[in-house]
């Protein structure tokens, strides 16, 4: 299980069990219709409301048409510099656009910063069309990923985010869409610290990216805007900060339903900066080493060392570090062989009563099994135990 993997777990605790625990900081007031905190580098909900109440996405939609294209580009089903052409349904498109036309042929890298940055639904549509001939078929891939992706709340009507019955989503699973989007897409997910874009030949009047907090704060480095008059102003954003113990500590919130443009950034800001100082992130073990070397039976080696392919690292309250307790579940006893990379036990961390993360433990390292001689032995001395 990888750091994304242990990120969804999180997301589906309940955030109210962490509000309750008698210790835990209170979040500010947040004037949004829903919001939700996230520690991504910590895996835990550090904050929420409504999180699992039904609201339309807007442009967040688009989060998940980024998600598609970006598989696509991945799997060498497209490429940036590939042209796509721009449908009378693509160029028709209400709303925010990029303000390309039929005439054109506009390289999908191109499409993708007029849908990131201008949050263009004409480029939105365009991409759509690319990756799977129409917007019909789109849609169908789109909640087929939702699907997959463990979005149970959540129902596309759209590539591109206006409002349509049944287009819905919550805070929860939009917290768990975007983590997917920048756990399986790094390569990619720099188009969203682009402040402006505008494509050759096109009006320069929609070239600035709507989330403020990229012109504001230096280590916000995402994530997406969205507003109709149904959804109201919502904001995805992300932030990266170093601290001495954690360095790249990254933070995501979820705004949605504020009153203006100024009031989602806002808001945004204000769960961040709340985040960032209420916790501090605690790094328990680095990647690769070593957080129990238990004994093994019949094997070549006499023990095994189990660990993380990533750092485990946690969120607490500002200034528990030193209440913070691990505890390693494993069977008993531990019968070579074992294979690299194999989940063998599992790591428990809480403070207090409060269980704060639970993580697979794996193989740092193949044991095989003894000879003939070796197992015989230990058999009998299990045997005896």
């Amino acid at each position: 299980m990888n750091r994304f993997l242990k990120t969804l777990a999180a997301l589906a605790l309940s955030a109210a069990a962490l509000a309750s625990h008698a210790q835990a900081p209170q979040p500010p007031e947040v004037a949004a219709k829903a919001y939700l905190l996230m520690d991504v580098t910590a895996g835990q909900v550090l904050a929420a409301q409504e999180v699992d109440t039904p609201v339309e996405p807007a442009s967040l939609t688009k989060l998940m048409t980024a998600y598609l294209v970006f598989d696509a580009l991945k799997a060498k089903k497209l490429t940036l510099n590939q042209t796509l052409p721009v449908s009378e349904r693509a160029w028709k498109m209400p709303g925010s656009r990029m303000f390309i036309d039929p005439k054109m042929q506009v390289p999908v890298e191109d499409l993708l910063k007029g849908m990131i940055v201008q949050s263009g639904n004409d480029a939105t549509v365009a991409l759509a069309e690319g990756v799977a001939g129409s917007v019909e078929r789109f849609v169908q891939l789109m909640n087929d990923q939702a699907k997959a992706l463990g979005l149970s709340n959540t129902s596309y009507r759209n590539p591109e985010g206006l409002t349509e019955a049944g287009h819905t989503t919550t805070a929860r699973d939009l917290a768990t869409l975007s983590t997917r989007l920048l756990h399986d897409f790094p390569e990619y997910v720099h188009y969203y610290t682009i402040k402006k874009y505008r494509y050759p030949g096109t009006p320069a009047s929609n070239d600035t990216n709507r989330n403020l907090l990229l012109h504001r704060d230096p280590t916000v480095d995402g994530l997406k805007t969205g507003h109709t008059k149904a959804a109201g102003y919502c904001l995805v954003a992300t932030a990266k900060r170093d601290f001495p113990n954690v360095k790249g500590r990254r933070l995501l919130s979820v705004v949605l339903g504020a009153s203006s443009e100024a009031a989602r950034a806002n808001e945004s800001q204000k769960l961040l900066n709340w985040g960032y100082t209420a916790y501090e992130g605690v790094k328990l073990f680095d990647a690769g080493q070593a957080v129990a070397s238990p004994k093994v039976w019949k094997g070549k080696s006499a023990e095994l060392k189990l660990g993380r392919t990533e750092p485990v690292v946690v969120a607490v309250p500002t200034g528990t570090a030193a209440e913070v307790k691990t505890e390693v579940a494993r069977p008993e006893p531990l019968v070579a062989p074992f294979q690299k990379g194999q989940a063998v036990a599992t790591l428990k961390v809480k403070r207090g009563d409060q269980q704060l993360v639970e993580l697979p433990l794996v193989a740092l390292e193949s044991v095989e099994e003894a000879g003939f001689l070796g197992r015989a032995w230990d058999a009998m001395r299990l045997w005896i135990r």
